[in-house]
């Protein structure tokens, strides 16, 4: 039999450390996943204030854009970027609770969750703009990558331990 405990409310919640199932690692690279979206999600702002990529990067692309013209760009940019965090944000920590509280559809919000922001990752990563570059600087696409990484890794850790049985309440 599977330890559980119930809540105030009279739902059922298997303990995230069951037999033979321990999420542990998951956790973990979900912890790591959400620190990278963090950093990810930042990153355009310290550059912003100190590097300057991704201004450089639309200046390369649109020599004619005077400062004015691209400082709006970085900041269209800026606005996308961080909505995008804080999707990924929300997707993470929406994905830990769900592991956390051992719920049946835990995995596969887990995995839709990654093949959305690897999707949107990607998109930004690889999507050509009208100069024929592409449109964010790839130093700040690439980081935006690096929370898939921690996706992959969250959702085989996820698939490879056995289904819990039973289903909430």
């Amino acid at each position: 039999m599977t330890p559980s405990n119930a809540d105030s409310t009279g739902c059922t919640t298997h303990l995230t450390q069951t037999a033979g199932r321990s999420t542990d690692g998951a956790m973990a690279a979900m912890w790591a996943g959400l620190l990278l979206t963090v950093v990810a999600t930042l990153a355009p702002y310290v550059d912003r204030v100190s590097g300057h990529v991704l201004a450089d990067h639309i200046r390369d692309g649109y020599p004619r854009y005077g400062p004015e013209r691209v400082g709006h760009a970085v900041t269209a940019w800026l606005v996308l970027l961080t909505a995008a965090g804080v999707l990924g944000i929300l997707g993470w920590a929406g994905s830990m609770w769900a592991v956390r509280v051992d719920m049946a559809w835990a995995r596969w919000t887990a995995t839709s969750m990654f093949v959305a922001g690897t999707a949107v990752a990607l998109t930004a990563l690889l999507t050509k703009d009208t100069s024929g570059e592409v449109g964010l600087a790839p130093l700040l696409g690439w980081l935006g990558m690096l929370p898939a990484g921690a996706g992959l890794v969250t959702v085989g850790l996820l698939w490879r331990t056995p289904s819990r049985s039973g289903t909430q309440t």
